[in-house]
C-alpha cells in the first residue's frame, strides 16, 4: 500500500498547468497531487493508506487523517461547546453559521439568507416571484424543476409509482405512500382526544373537528358552516341551483355525485346491498337499513306526541300529519288536500287517469305500486301474512287482520242506530240499508 502512494507521488510534473504523468493504472492524466490520489480509489485492490489501530482502509488521505482525528479523540476542531467535536474544519464552519443562523449565501436583492449556495438560486426565484420553469404544454411557470415534473404527467399520463399488491400506479410518490397503508393497515395518525387512528392526516384533522366544534367553511348566503369544504361545495349548490352531475342515459341532473349514481341504479337494475337474514337486495344502503328493522323489530322513529314508534321516518312524518292537521299539498283539480306530496301523487291519477304500473305477467296496470304488488301476489302464489292463531295465511294484510276478529271476537264496526256491531265493515253496510236494520 504504501509502495503505491510513494511511486504516485514521485510522478513528474510538466508544463504550465502542473498536469502530472498519467496514472500507472490507467493512463489518465491529472493536474493535481489530491486528484491522482483520489484516482487510484476506483482501482480495485489499490488501497493507499490503511489504519494501523482498527485496520480500516481508505483511498483518500484526508478521510484517513479524520479517521485518525476520531481515533484518538483529538478535538481539534471544536464548538463554543465543548461536547460537540468535529473531524472537519468545513464541518465546523457550518453548525457554527447554522447555530448563529447566518447562513451560507444571502440575495443581494432581498437580503433573505437561503441556508446552502445550492438553495440560493431557487430562493431567488421566489423572492423576485419567478416562476422560470415553463411547461410546453399550457405554459403553466413553477420555480422548481421538481414541480414541474410532476405537472408534466398530468399532460403525459405518466404514473411511475406502482404499488407492488396490485399494481395501480400514481403520478406522486406521497400517492403511493398513503394508498399502501390500504394493505399494510397502518394507520399512523392518532387523535388524541379518543386514540381513534386514520391512514390520512387530513382524515385525522377532520374527525379533530367533532371534538373541537370547528366548522371552518362558512356560506356566503346563509352563514351555515361545515366541517369539510366539500359539504360546503354540495350547500352551496342549493343557493345555486348548479346541477353538475347529469344521467347520460335521461339527462336528468344532480347536484351531489352520489344521488347521480344511485339514481343510475334505476336504468343498470344494480342492487349492491344485500340482507343478511334473507338475501334480499337493494339499490340504496338507505332502503337496506330500513328493511332490516323487519327482523330486528326495531322503531327508532317516536311521535313525541302520542309515543307512537316507526320503523321510517316517513311514516312518522305521515302520522304527525294527526296531530297538526296540516295537509300542505293540495290538487289543482278538485282542491283536495294531502299531507304528504306522494299522496298527491297518486290522487292525482284519478284525475288524469295514469296507470304506470303495469304488470309483466298478464299486463294489468294500476295506479299504485301497491296495487301492483297485490296483484303479483295472485300469479306467484304469495301468501306473505300468517295468523299467529291457527296459521292460516293470507295475500293481503287487511285480509288477515279481518280474519283475526274471529279469534279475538273484536267487532268495530257498530250501526249509529241501534248500537248492533260487526266485525266487518260490509256486515255493517247490510244492516243499515232499511230491510236490516230495525231500531
Amino acid at each position: 500500500m504504501k509502495e503505491n502512494y510513494e511511486i504516485l507521488m514521485s510522478l513528474e510534473k510538466y508544463d504550465t498547468d502542473e498536469t502530472l504523468s498519467s496514472c500507472p493504472s490507467c493512463d489518465k492524466s491529472l493536474n493535481q497531487e489530491e486528484n491522482v490520489i483520489r484516482n487510484a480509489k476506483f482501482h480495485p485492490e489499490e488501497i493507499l493508506v490503511s489504519s494501523a489501530e482498527c485496520k480500516k482502509e481508505f483511498s483518500h488521505r484526508e478521510t484517513f487523517t479524520d479517521h485518525k482525528t476520531a481515533q484518538s479523540g483529538e478535538e481539534s476542531m471544536t464548538t463554543t461547546k465543548p461536547e460537540k467535536v468535529f473531524c472537519r474544519k468545513t464541518d465546523l464552519s457550518k453548525y457554527q453559521k447554522i447555530q448563529k443562523n447566518e447562513s451560507l449565501c444571502t440575495s443581494a436583492d432581498s437580503g433573505t439568507s437561503a441556508c446552502w449556495k445550492r438553495n440560493l438560486p431557487m430562493h431567488k426565484r421566489i423572492q423576485k416571484e419567478m416562476k422560470s420553469l415553463n411547461c410546453t404544454e399550457c405554459n403553466k411557470s413553477f420555480s422548481q424543476k421538481g414541480h414541474l415534473t410532476q405537472h408534466q404527467r398530468i399532460h403525459t399520463g405518466m404514473k411511475p409509482f406502482i404499488c407492488t399488491e396490485c399494481n395501480k400506479s400514481f403520478t406522486h410518490k406521497s400517492s403511493l405512500t398513503i394508498h399502501q397503508r390500504i394493505h399494510t393497515g397502518i394507520k399512523p395518525f392518532i387523535c388524541t382526544e379518543c386514540n381513534k387512528s386514520f391512514s390520512h392526516k387530513t382524515s385525522l384533522t377532520e374527525h379533530q373537528r367533532i371534538h373541537t366544534g370547528m366548522k371552518p367553511f362558512i356560506c356566503t348566503e346563509c352563514n351555515k358552516s361545515f366541517i369539510r369544504k366539500k359539504y360546503l361545495t354540495e350547500h352551496q349548490r342549493t343557493h345555486t341551483g348548479m346541477k353538475p352531475f347529469v344521467c347520460t342515459e335521461c339527462n336528468k341532473s344532480f347536484s351531489r355525485k352520489g344521488h347521480l349514481t344511485e339514481h343510475q341504479r334505476i336504468h343498470t337494475g344494480v342492487k349492491p346491498y344485500f340482507c343478511n337474514e334473507c338475501n334480499k337486495s337493494f339499490s340504496h344502503k338507505t332502503s337496506l337499513t330500513e328493511h332490516q328493522r323487519i327482523h330486528t323489530g326495531m322503531k327508532p322513529f317516536i311521535c313525541t306526541e302520542c309515543n307512537k314508534s316507526f320503523s321510517q321516518k316517513v311514516n312518522l312524518t305521515i302520522h304527525q300529519g294527526i296531530h297538526t292537521g296540516v295537509k300542505p299539498f293540495i290538487c289543482t283539480e278538485c282542491n283536495k288536500s294531502f299531507s304528504q306530496k306522494t299522496s298527491l301523487t297518486n290522487h292525482q291519477r284519478i284525475h288524469t287517469g295514469m296507470k304506470p304500473f303495469i304488470c309483466s305477467e298478464c299486463n294489468k296496470s294500476f295506479t299504485h305500486k301497491t296495487g301492483l304488488t297485490i296483484h303479483q301476489r295472485i300469479h306467484t302464489g304469495m301468501k306473505p301474512f300468517i295468523c299467529s292463531e291457527c296459521n292460516k295465511t293470507f295475500n293481503r294484510k287487511e285480509h288477515l287482520t279481518r280474519h283475526q276478529r274471529i279469534h279475538t271476537g273484536m267487532k268495530p264496526f257498530s250501526c249509529s242506530e241501534c248500537n248492533k256491531s260487526f266485525s266487518q265493515k260490509i256486515s255493517l253496510t247490510k244492516h243499515q240499508s232499511k230491510a236490516f236494520c230495525k231500531y
